[in-house]
C-alpha cells in the first residue's frame, strides 16, 4: 500500500532503524560503571511484574523505596494499589541465574521491606546487548519513569 510498516524487533538479522549511538542514562548504563570480573558475568535487564490484593499507595510506596535502598542495582518502580513492576540490573553467569534471583526478589525482601503479599505475575529477562539494540530501535522505557518509585 506504500505506506512503511513499523518493525518490532530486537533479534540480530532483524529489520532495525538507524539510529545513533544509544545514550546513556540510568537504563542505559556505560560499560565501565560496572566491574567485569574477566567476562564469567554479563549483565541483565530485569523486568519483573507482580500483582495482588490492594494496598494503601503510602504502605506500598515506602515498601518499594525501602527496597531500592536494599536492593542496589535496583532503577525504577512503577505502583498501583494491586500491581507494580520492578525494573533493575542483575549480573550473573547466564540467563537461568540472572532469572533465578530475579524470581527470588520479592519474596526475600518481602519481610524486610514490609512489602505486600503478592505474587510475581511476569518475568522479562534480556541480556544487556538486547536491551541497548531496543532503546536504539526507540523501544525503550519512557523518560519520565527513569529511576525512583512512581505511581503508575
Amino acid at each position: 500500500m506504500g505506506s512503511a510498516e513499523s518493525v518490532l524487533t530486537s533479534i540480530d538479522g532483524g529489520a532495525s532503524r538507524t539510529t545513533g549511538a544509544p545514550r546513556k542514562t540510568p537504563h542505559n548504563p556505560d560499560p565501565t560503571d560496572h566491574p567485569d570480573d574477566g567476562g564469567r558475568t554479563r549483565l541483565w535487564h530485569v523486568v519483573l511484574s507482580v500483582a495482588g490484593r490492594a494496598t494503601p499507595l503510602t504502605e506500598l510506596k515506602r515498601g518499594l523505596e525501602q527496597l531500592a535502598h536494599d536492593h542496589t542495582p535496583f532503577l525504577t518502580a512503577r505502583y498501583a494499589t494491586d500491581h507494580g513492576e520492578i525494573r533493575y540490573w542483575e549480573q550473573a553467569e547466564d540467563l537461568h541465574d540472572a532469572a533465578a534471583m530475579a524470581l527470588r526478589l520479592w519474596g526475600e525482601h518481602k519481610a524486610t521491606a514490609q512489602l505486600p503479599p503478592w505474587e510475581i505475575v511476569g518475568l522479562e529477562v534480556v541480556d544487556r546487548p538486547t536491551y541497548h539494540k531496543r532503546i536504539a530501535e526507540g523501544y525503550g522505557e519512557s523518560p519520565a519513569f527513569l529511576g525512583g518509585v512512581h505511581p503508575y
